[in-house]
């Protein structure tokens, strides 16, 4: 059996930014089937090799830090819910990494532009990471939904102050 200790192992390194017409918490979506918002992620010059054949794909995973978040809760009061529960068994953004994960529809790639919709993050996000999303890989159609209750409806559901530390 390996050791585990709790230490930073690897500095992850930003390939671009997450422009989205967020510019305030309040009026962010929660997730991002819940938004038709139109978004561009620019990468940095470095990386754009590895865009080729991503026009292939209708959609793409982007993992990005969530940079505005200034503390780490272990138990949440999370959006759609009124009963605190455990930061795992959410997706809060005051995690002890704050790294969040958007699946966005790509519209177009120029260059080094890419358009997507259904972004849910704040103007200015650093991406960590783009993967391509592919439904016989992404999709268990024997997954439940927890506590969360079957019928969420997402449409015009946005964030909101609970996450933003206070002190």
């Amino acid at each position: 059996m390996v050791k585990l200790e709790n230490k930073k192992i690897f500095e992850f390194n930003y390939i671009g930014i997450i422009n989205t017409p967020f510019i305030k918490l309040e009026d962010m979506p929660i997730q991002p089937k819940g938004s038709k918002s139109i978004g561009t992620i620019t990468l940095f010059d470095e990386y754009i090799q590895g865009l080729e054949c991503i026009k292939e794909f209708s959609h793409l995973i982007l993992l990005y830090h969530l940079h505005q978040v200034k503390e780490m809760k272990l138990k949440v009061k999370p959006f759609l819910d009124s009963k605190e529960r455990g930061i795992f068994s959410t997706r809060a953004p005051v995690r002890p990494n704050p790294i969040g994960l958007s699946i966005v529809r790509l519209i177009d790639v120029k260059g080094n532009v890419l358009s997507v919709e259904n972004v849910d993050m704040l103007e200015g996000t650093p991406l960590l990471d783009i993967k391509p999303y592919v439904p016989k890989f992404d999709i268990f159609p024997e997954a439940n939904n927890g506590w969360l209750l079957e019928d969420v409806e997402l449409k015009n559901v946005k964030s909101d102050f609970r996450f933003l530390k206070t002190n």
